[in-house]
């Protein structure tokens, strides 16, 4: 099963999406957005953006976990990961958003 995007509005009334695997994993999770259209110009740039390595900000938690974010062109980030218990599980996260996110469907769960 392919992965996909799942477009939704948060508590406090904000759009944001997720990015899940095949097997229904989340492996990517946004911020925020104001607007809905915000929220889809994001997941057009995870889309747009996953492919390329040198995105991909890989980062420690505050509490020493191994994190990504990925990062549009111009720095900000569009994507943040879950923590990992290894520099190697981070890596097959990495791996399964530039494998998912391009051709993932959009289940806008708004509507």
């Amino acid at each position: 099963m392919a992965g996909k995007f799942e477009l939704y509005k948060d508590k406090a009334g904000e759009f944001r999406f997720r990015l899940k695997a095949g097997n229904g994993e989340i492996i990517l999770a946004s911020e925020g957005y104001k607007q809905k259209s915000s929220a889809e110009n994001g997941i057009e740039s995870v889309r747009t953006n996953s492919p390329k390595d040198e995105r991909y900000e890989r980062k420690d938690t505050s509490s020493g976990k191994p994190m990504f974010n990925l990062k549009a062109s111009n720095g900000q980030v569009i994507g943040t990961s879950e923590s990992y218990s290894s520099e190697s599980a981070r890596e097959n996260g990495i791996e399964s958003v530039k494998n998912n996110a391009p051709d993932a469907k959009l289940e806008d769960l708004t509507a």
